[in-house]
């Protein structure tokens, strides 16, 4: 069970920084709460917990899914996977492109998931939910299977989940 006042810590560490990177955005900064173990800990424990024991690797989404995954994998005794802004991967990737609140973009992985590999998705923020949609799109066309997304913080007024339809979501916190 995750510790509620180290959970509580979590959310009041997490900055709102305005017009950033674009005039107009709230630019969530998660960074005081990386730097505090305990509720870093609290965290990662509260984001696996509803799927622990269902996925053998969790796939991080560039950039600041990564920080968030790799320390959820190690936590949950599964491998990692990176998810990638496009041209930053060395070989051979499977690439879905996909529209931002501010742009368009596209994600790559590599393309060796072993088929029906279970795969947690993990995310720092679910916006519109154009990055997790396509990174869900890009696991299935690779034939492995996405067994839920887990994010630290859901933006509810940009109303990303309504995107990812009933499939599993895990948002720790809300704004």
């Amino acid at each position: 069970m995750t510790d509620a006042s180290a959970l509580a810590r979590a959310e009041s560490l997490i900055g709102t920084i305005p017009d950033y990177p674009e005039p107009g955005i709230l630019f969530r900064d998660i960074t005081p709460l990386l730097a505090d173990a305990a509720a870093l800990r609290a965290t990662i424990d509260a984001l696996v917990e509803p799927f622990a024991g269902g996925f053998d690797v969790v796939a991080g989404i560039e950039a600041r899914g990564f920080l968030l995954a790799g320390a959820a994998a190690i936590a949950a005794d599964a491998g990692l996977v990176p998810i990638r802004k496009a041209g930053k991967l060395p070989r051979p990737a499977a690439s879905v492109s996909y529209s931002l609140e501010y742009g368009t973009a596209a994600i790559e992985m590599h393309d060796d998931l072993a088929p029906g590999t279970r795969v947690l998705l993990l995310d720092d923020v679910l916006a519109t939910g154009g990055t997790i949609a396509a990174a869900r799109q890009l696991v299935a066309e690779l034939g492995a299977e996405v067994i839920g997304t887990a994010v630290l913080l859901e933006l509810d007024a940009l109303k990303g989940r309504a995107l990812l339809g009933s499939a599993p979501l895990n948002a720790l916190f809300h704004a």
